[in-house]
Parts: structure tokens; sequence; C-alpha cells
């Protein structure tokens, strides 16, 4: 039993012996031919790096080669720009020396040229009699006569076109609104005569140691002037409301034959009713005429009493009602505020209803009382300065004062006596000649030009421009005028030779 075991193992021994020999020999050949397989791909691999390596070798050599020939060009470039810029900087060089011998030359001709200039200075100066200041100083005197003369020429052509522009434009613009107004023309100055039935009459009016022209005189505020005038007495008063007052009420009076100072006094307040209730509805008509709505009662109350106030026998009111007409139009054609035009050329007088007793001038007196009342604010401006008393502060005051020029420069507007007339004329001639160089002084057409004589050796053509801006300034500030005043002036050159 033993035996067969250890017989056993050692078949099993022998067996494994075998199998592990035959195991291990087949082990052996897997790895030799694992062996020769990893060999030959390792020198594959190595031919292959070898073959790349030759490849990167033979780039990288020719790279450096296309440098060096790079290298060698640029070289070869920078040697011919070396080569250029020392050519030019010798050129340059000798460049150089060439200007500074002309410069030296030049220097020379320069010394030798001043040398001639002032040499010939000299010479001119000793012909000339006078240093070059002088003679610049001479010419600059004559240029600048000249360039005053060629001023003066161009500023009267310009004048001369603008205003003949100017002047056409203005006359189509005030013969339209003259024609477009049309109104009527109001030219009777209030009377203040009565006339009497007889000369009986008189004595009624005085009554016993003049008892009655005194109560009439005391009661109506007015003076009664009884002379040798037939058949009529004469009512003075500074107011002319209160004037018309006593006018009716004398006339009423005369009229009824009750004159005695109680029924004076009543006929007085009666009359004092109705000349108020005229003066209210002369307002009220006015402005509806006009075209003003809106103004306070007051202010229509106020205009109202323009109905018996002339000047120069113009009717202020329908002197009023026409300027704000003419305003109207004009603002309208002008594109300017026509409402603004209207009230003030309607109140632009507003003043002489109360300048009889308030101090100051009518257009400060109006504009002060409309201002009271609520009046708009460029309204009030119109009216207080269109005589220039303020500035003008619209376009709309501009054209108020040209509507009231127009409406009281028209023909037969207003009336002036004879001595008035000469004295207006005088001091226009007076203003004229009141300044240097004028010669003679003419007032023509009525005193709406004046032409001015001038001495040529005084005055030039420039002066002649100045001395009109003058004299028309002049005339401006210190005389009162309708409409506008020509100014020319008259420079005249004579040369006088004889024939012997």
């Amino acid at each position: 039993m033993i035996g067969d075991l250890v017989l056993l193992a050692v078949i099993v021994f022998i067996v494994t012996r075998i199998i592990a020999s035959n195991f291990k020999k087949e082990q052996q050949y897997k790895a030799d031919g694992i062996i020769a397989a990893a060999n030959e791909k390792s020198n594959a691999i190595e031919l292959e790096a070898r073959d790349k390596a030759l490849k990167v070798l033979q780039q990288a050599e020719a790279e450096a080669a296309r440098i060096r020939a790079e290298h060698a060009s640029e070289e070869e470039r920078l040697q011919r720009r070396r080569a250029d810029l020392d050519n030019r900087v010798e050129r340059l060089e000798q460049r150089e020396q060439a200007l500074n011998k002309r410069q030296s030359m030049l220097d020379r001709r320069a010394n030798e040229v001043e040398k001639m200039y002032t040499q010939q200075m000299e010479e001119l100066q000793n012909i000339a009699k006078m240093t070059q200041d002088e003679a610049r100083a001479q010419l600059l005197a004559e240029t600048e006569k000249d360039s005053r003369n060629d001023m003066a020429r161009i500023i009267r052509q310009i004048e001369a076109e603008a205003r003949a522009e100017g002047e056409k434009r203005a006359r189509e613009l005030i013969a339209d609104a003259i024609q477009r107004v049309a109104s009527d023309h109001v030219a009777e100055v209030t009377s203040s005569i009565v006339t009497l039935p007889n000369e009986e009459m008189k004595g009624r009016i005085v009554g016993r140691n003049g008892r009655n022209i005194r109560a009439f005189e005391q009661a109506a505020g007015v003076d009664v002037i009884v002379d040798d005038t037939p058949e009529s007495v004469t009512v003075s008063c500074f107011d002319a409301v209160r004037r018309e007052i006593a006018r009716r009420a004398l006339a009423r009076l005369i009229l009824d034959g009750r004159i005695h100072p109680a029924h004076i006094e009543k006929v007085l307040s009666d009359e004092q009713r109705l000349v108020d209730k005229d003066i209210e509805e002369a307002g009220e008509q006015a402005a509806y005429d006009a075209g003003v709505a809106g103004l306070h009662p007051e202010v229509t109350r106020m205009l109202g009493r323009l109905k018996y106030r002339t000047s120069y026998g113009q009717n202020q009111l329908a002197h009023a009602v026409e300027v704000s007409k003419l305003a109207a139009v004009i603002a309208a054609e002008l594109r300017a505020n026509v409402e603004v035009a209207k009230a003030g050329g309607l109140l632009h007088d507003l003043g002489k209803a109360m300048d009889h007793n308030t101090e100051g001038t009518h257009a400060m007196i109006g504009a002060e009382f409309a201002k009271r009342y609520g009046v708009n604010a460029r309204v009030v401006n119109s009216i207080a300065s269109h005589h220039h008393e303020t500035e003008q502060d619209s376009v709309e005051a501009v054209i108020v004062e040209a509507a009231d020029a127009i409406s009281g420069a028209r023909p037969g507007a207003r009336r002036e006596d004879l001595e008035q007339y000469i004295k207006r004329l005088r001091a226009l001639e007076e203003v004229a000649n009141s300044f240097k160089g004028v010669s003679q002084s003419y007032a023509i057409q009525a005193g709406r030009e004046v032409r001015i004589i001038v001495r040529p050796e005084e005055i030039d053509d420039l002066a002649s421009t100045r001395l009109a801006k003058d004299i028309a300034k002049q005339i401006e500030e210190t005389m009162q005028y309708p409409g506008q005043i020509k100014v020319t002036v008259i420079r005249e050159t004579r040369a006088t030779e004889f024939a012997k």
C-alpha cells in the first residue's frame, strides 16, 4: 500500500516535472518570441527615429543656410546703405561749405546795400528837407485823407440808397395807413365866445354892481370877459371842460333870461352833469371807434375829456382815435402786436386831459394815470415814450410815435399862427448857425427842411456828413416839432482866376 503510494507519488512527481518542464519550455519559447518581436519593433522605431532625426537635421541645415544667405544679403544691403550715407554726408559737407561761402558773400552784399540805403536816405532827406518820420507822417496823413474821402463817399452812397428805399417803403406804408383809416378831421378849436342877442344882455350878465358876473365866475371857475366886442362875451379858463360848462351855462342863461346867483348855480350844476355824461359817452365812443376794449371806466372818462382839448386847432380826441387806427394799420403791416399799438395810440395823449392842474409833461402824467388803473405795461411805455422822455421798450412804442407824427404832420391837421411859424423857422436857423464852419442856413418847406451852406476850407466831405448828423441831433434835443426835419449840408468849392 505504501509502496503504491510512493510509486504514485513518484509518478506524479515525474509527470509534474515533465509538465513543468514542458510549461517552462513553452513559456521560454513565448518569451523568446516576445523578446524577438520587441527587438524587431525597437529596431524599427530606432530606424524611424534615425530617419526623422536625419530629416530634422537636414531641415535645420537648410534653414541655417537660408538664414546665412539672408544675413549675407542684409549685410550687403547695409554696406551699400553705409556707402550711400557716406557719400551723402560728404555732399552735405560740400554744400555746407558752399553755403557758408555764399552767406559770407551775401553778408558782405547786405552790408554794402545797407550803406547804400543809408546814403540814399540821407540824400533824400537832404533833398526833401524832412526826416523819415516826417515823410511817414505826411504819407499817413495823405492816405488818411484819401481814405476819409472814400469813406465819406461810400457812407453817402449807402445812406442815399437806404434813404431812397426807406422813404419809398415808408411812403407806401403811410399812404396805405392813411387811406385805410380815412377818418374825418375836426379842425375847430373849442369856442369860448358866447353870442348875445343884443348889447343890453351884457348889462344883465354883469348885474347890479357886478354881482351876477362875480357869482358866475366863482361858481364856474372861469373868467368872463365883457369888452367892446359887439354882441359877444368871452369865457376864459385853462380847464377846457370848465370852460365848456361855463359856455353852455351862459348860453342857457342868456336864452332863459333869468340871470341871478341862485339860478346861475342851478344851471351850472345841470350843465356839469350833462357835460360829465357827454365826456363819458365820448370816451366810450372813442374806445369803440378805435377798437380798444377792457379799459377802466376812469380811463375812458379821462379820455373823453380830450373832446374839449385842442392842439394847434386839432381836436385831441379825434387825433387820439386817428393815431390808434394808424398805429393798428402800421402794426399789422409790420407784424407787431396790433392790440398794444391800438391802445397806445388811443391813450398816448391822455395826460393832456389833466396837465393843466398836474405838474409834469403830458406823456409822463398820462403814463402814470394809465399805470394806476391797470393798463398794460407795454401800452404805458408807449404813452410815456412817444416824445422820447423815456426809452422805448418795444416796436409798438415806435409805431405809436410814428402814427402820432403822421396824424399831426399831415396837411391840414394843425394850424399855427404866423408869429409861432416865424419863431420856429428862426430857431431852426439859429441851431444850424451855432455850429462852427457854417456860412449860411435856410429853413424851407414850412420848416420841414433846413439847408446849411458851409465854408469849404473849414469843412471837408467827411466833416459835412458828421455836421449833418450833429445838427439833426441838436434839433431833436432842443426843439419840438411834428413829423421830421430834413437836414441838408451843402459844401461847394469855387476856383476863381482872372485872364489878363
